[in-house]
């Protein structure tokens, strides 16, 4: 079985205004994104807020080989002349013009059967990422596995949810808890997608099983709707 990749997800948290989002926009494109990839991650998704709460902000998707990678990245962009030279605009921001209001940054890891990023087989218009809290680690290990072995994911596929990836989050507010992409062409797409998957009779019958009903093992539900950048990678 194929090791669960690390996934990070920054969320840059910028000011309205000012030059702060083209700043950012140039050293994730010119720095951050080809050293990464130099360091082994990847493929890395940037993605802007079309639709919750946030803007403007940008959300950096960034998968690692391994929890080594993680730690080690920092060191890796430090040592690596080409980055340094590319990220000074950014890095030499000053506290009276900052390069982002704040950062947030969630670890999480991909699950068993789904433990990698699948890139759309198409540039994606839409893409949305969605959050599942429980009320217990019991619970939200429950919801894994009802979308993991049980069929959820399978049913997702069928009925034109696209799945980017699927991940445990480790770190972060509100755990226990999941995270998971869908892309879609656009919002048309994204519409019709979701109302085929819940009048599918095979996610029914997987709802109403006990144990696996949303007021068993799913607390709340975060949605975002996301717009990929030109130079994002998914």
């Amino acid at each position: 079985m194929t090791a669960p990749t690390l996934f990070e997800l920054r969320t840059y948290r910028l000011i309205k205004g000012g030059a702060q989002a083209q700043r950012l926009a140039d050293y994730l494109e010119a720095a951050l994104i080809p050293a990464a990839r130099r360091a082994g991650c990847g493929p890395i998704g940037v993605f802007s807020v079309a639709t919750g709460p946030g803007n403007p902000s940008l959300l950096v998707l960034i998968p690692h080989p391994s929890l080594d990678a993680v730690l080690a990245l920092p060191d890796t962009l430090a040592a690596d002349a080409a980055y340094v030279a590319a990220a000074q605009p950014f890095l030499a921001a000053t506290p009276e013009d900052p390069p982002y209001a704040a950062l947030d940054v969630k670890l999480m890891r991909g699950f068993p059967l789904f433990p990698r990023v699948e890139l759309p087989a198409e540039r994606p218009g839409v893409l949305e990422l969605r959050t599942y809290h429980s009320h217990s680690e019991r619970a939200g290990a429950t919801k894994i596995e009802m979308f993991d072995s049980a069929g959820e994911i399978a049913v997702f596929r069928r009925t034109g949810l696209t799945p980017v990836f699927f991940a445990e989050d480790l770190t972060g507010p509100g755990l226990p808890s999941l995270t998971y992409m869908l892309a879609f062409a656009d919002q048309a797409a994204r519409e019709q997608a979701w109302r085929t998957f819940i009048a599918d009779p095979e996610w029914k019958t997987l709802i109403e099983t006990p144990g696996f009903t949303d007021p068993e093992i799913v607390s709340s539900i975060d949605s975002l709707l996301l717009a990929p950048t030109p130079y994002s990678e998914i």
